[in-house]
C-alpha cells in the first residue's frame, strides 16, 4: 500500500514539474486530420522545451523568445504550457495576446479544449468561463486572451504568464506601449514565464530588437531558432527526373537536406518566390529577416560575416582628456592600438539627442581592418572634443567628417577651434573668379554619397576590408535602395554606421603591408 502511495505521488509531482509528461497524459489537440489526440511533442516543440526546461533549472523563470518557421505547432505548446503552469497553481494568472482576433479566438478555443479533455483528477474547478477568460475558483488563477490594439494590456495587472503571440506583427504604432505594459506586469521573480514567438517580418519592430538584445545576451531573453526542415511535414513527393541544383547540394550537404525537403523547397520558391520561402521558412535566423527595400550590400555575404566577428577586447570612455577602461564605455576596441601604425577614422555626426541617431567614429587601420567604433549620443560641439582625444589616442589619425548639418559645428570645432592637424578638407574653386576656398569636412550630397557607398559596397564585396563591429554589420543588412532610388535606412533603423565607415573607406589609400629589409630582399610583415 505505502509503495504504491509512493508511486503515486511521484507521478503527481512529475506531472507538476514535467510539462512534456504531463502534456501525453493530460492536454488534447486537434490533429491536421480532425481528430483529438494527445499532445506529443513534435521535434519543434521539443527544442522549444528543451529550451524552457534548460532556462527554468539556471534561472527558475522562464524569458524565451521564438523565431519559427510556419504551422510548426509552436503557439500550441506555449498554449499548453500556460494550461499546465494556471491549472495546477494557486494565484497564477496568465494572459496571451495575438495580433489579430481571430487568432486570439483560436488559441482561447484551443485552451478550453485542453480543459474540457483534462483528466477529472487533474482538472481545476471553474469558477466561470467566458469568450475571453477561464477562472479556477479554489486555485484563484486565471487564463485571460486579448488582441493587441490601442489600450496598454496588462496595464494594473499583476501576471504570472504571458505569451506574445506573433510579436513581429502586432501593429506598429500601439505595440511599444502594449508590450511595455505586459512585460511591467510580470514580476522578475521565480516561477513566472514570458514567452515571445513569432515568424518574421521585416528588420524594423519590437520583435527584431528583441532578437537582437536576446542572440547579443543584452535582454535576459532566450533566443530560440526553430528552422523550417526540422518538420518532418515540410516533404514533398520526389518526381522521377529529380535531380538537385547546385544550391540544393549545398544546402543538402549543410543542413542534411533529403530529396523530398529540397522538393518542399522548390515548390514553395515557385509559388511565392524565394525571398518570402526564407522569410517563413528561414534555414537560419538572419534568412528571416527580410527589408522592404532593395538591399544595398550583398546580404548573405554580410550574414556569413556576423558570426565570425570579433568579441570586443575591451571598451573605453573618455575621461578627461585619457581614455579609461570602462565596461560601459562608447568606443569599442576590436584590435589593440598599435603605436606604429596609420588610422583613419570617418566620423558621422547626429544632434545628440537620446532615443535619435547616434554619433558615430569608425576607426580603420592601414590594413584596412575595422579596429574600433566610437557610438553615442553627443552634442555636435562635445562630438568635436571626442574626435580631437581620439585621433591622438590613434596616432594623430586621419580624420573626415560629414560636414552636413550638425556636423558643420563639429568641423568648425576640430580644425579651427582646436586645431587638429590631419583633417580632411576639400578645395573648391569659385568658376567665375578662379577662387580657391578652403571647406571643412566632406559635403554628403546626391552625387557625393552614391559614390561613397559604392566604394564601401565595393571594398565589402571584394573583401578588402574586415568587419568586426556586429552592429555595424547589421546597420548594413538594413542599408536599402527605396523605389524612389534613394540609398537610406530600412525605416525605423540606423545608418550612422553605415556612412562613418564610408567616409572612412572613402579617404583610405588601400590596405598595404609593410614591409622590412633584410640582405636585400623583401619580407612581408604579417
Amino acid at each position: 500500500m505505502k509503495t504504491q502511495q509512493k508511486k503515486l505521488k511521484a507521478v503527481r509531482k512529475r506531472l507538476y514539474d514535467d510539462f512534456e509528461f504531463y502534456s501525453k497524459a493530460a492536454l488534447k489537440i486537434r490533429t491536421k486530420t480532425g481528430d483529438i489526440a494527445p499532445l506529443k511533442l513534435n521535434p519543434a516543440q521539443e527544442i522549444l522545451n528543451d529550451a524552457v526546461t534548460k532556462q527554468l533549472k539556471t534561472d527558475g523563470k522562464v524569458r524565451v523568445i521564438i523565431l519559427k518557421a510556419r504551422q510548426q505547432g509552436l503557439s500550441t505548446y506555449v498554449g499548453g504550457y500556460l494550461y499546465f503552469s494556471v491549472s495546477q497553481r494557486k494565484a497564477a494568472k496568465s494572459l496571451v495576446v495575438t495580433h489579430h482576433s481571430d487568432s486570439t479566438r483560436a488559441l482561447f478555443d484551443m485552451t478550453k479544449r485542453y480543459h474540457e479533455n483534462c483528466p477529472e483528477i487533474l482538472k481545476p474547478h471553474t469558477k466561470y468561463s467566458s469568450r475571453r477568460e477561464l477562472s479556477f475558483d479554489i486555485l484563484d488563477s486565471s487564463y485571460i486572451v486579448a488582441t493587441a490594439g490601442g489600450e496598454a494590456i496588462g496595464r494594473g495587472e499583476t501576471l504570472t504568464h504571458v505569451h506574445a503571440s506573433e510579436l513581429a506583427f502586432w501593429s506598429k504604432t500601439t505595440a511599444a506601449d502594449n508590450w511595455n505594459s505586459l512585460t511591467q506586469a510580470v514580476p522578475n521573480t521565480k516561477g513566472t514565464a514570458i514567452f515571445v514567438e513569432s515568424t518574421a517580418n521585416g528588420i524594423a519592430g519590437i520583435f527584431y530588437d528583441l532578437w537582437k538584445g536576446a542572440v547579443e545576451g543584452t535582454n535576459g531573453y532566450v533566443p530560440v531558432f526553430i528552422p523550417w526542415y526540422v518538420d518532418p511535414e515540410y516533404i514533398e513527393d520526389v518526381p522521377d527526373n529529380f535531380e538537385r541544383t547546385p544550391e540544393e547540394i549545398e544546402l543538402a550537404e549543410e543542413y542534411g537536406l533529403d530529396d523530398g525537403q529540397l522538393m518542399f523547397r522548390r515548390r514553395k520558391i515557385a509559388q511565392n518566390g524565394i525571398d518570402l520561402f526564407r522569410q517563413e521558412y528561414p534555414s537560419e535566423p538572419e534568412e528571416a529577416f527580410l527589408t522592404t527595400g532593395r538591399p544595398v550590400f550583398n546580404p548573405e555575404q554580410l550574414q556569413k560575416m556576423l558570426p565570425d566577428a570579433r568579441d570586443p577586447k575591451e571598451r573605453l570612455a573618455l575621461e578627461g582628456e585619457e581614455w579609461l577602461n570602462n565596461a560601459r564605455g562608447e568606443l569599442t576596441m576590436y584590435r589593440r592600438h598599435d603605436p606604429g601604425e596609420q588610422y583613419v577614422i570617418g566620423a558621422d555626426v547626429a544632434m545628440g539627442v537620446r532615443g535619435g541617431d547616434y554619433s558615430v567614429a569608425q576607426v580603420l587601420d592601414s590594413k584596412k581592418r575595422q579596429v574600433a567604433t566610437w557610438r553615442g549620443h553627443v552634442h555636435p560641439d562635445y562630438y568635436a572634443q571626442v574626435l580631437f582625444y581620439l585621433g591622438n589616442f590613434f596616432n594623430t589619425a586621419y580624420i573626415i567628417v560629414e560636414n552636413n548639418g550638425h556636423g558643420l559645428l563639429t568641423c568648425t570645432r576640430l580644425a579651427k577651434d582646436m586645431a587638429y592637424p590631419n583633417f580632411f578638407t576639400e578645395v573648391q574653386v569659385d568658376k567665375l573668379t578662379d577662387k580657391e576656398t578652403i571647406k571643412l569636412g566632406f559635403s554628403t550630397t546626391a552625387k557625393t554619397k552614391p559614390l561613397i557607398i559604392d566604394e564601401l559596397r565595393a571594398a565589402v564585396r571584394e573583401n578588402e576590408i574586415e568587419l568586426n563591429d556586429k552592429v555595424t554589420i547589421r546597420e548594413m543588412l538594413t542599408y536599402v535602395v527605396t523605389e524612389s532610388g534613394s540609398m537610406e535606412a530600412e525605416p525605423g533603423c540606423h545608418d550612422d554606421c553605415v556612412m562613418s565607415l564610408a567616409l572612412a573607406n572613402h579617404v583610405h589609400q588601400g590596405a598595404w603591408e609593410p614591409i622590412e629589409v633584410t640582405n636585400d630582399h623583401y619580407i612581408e610583415m604579417v
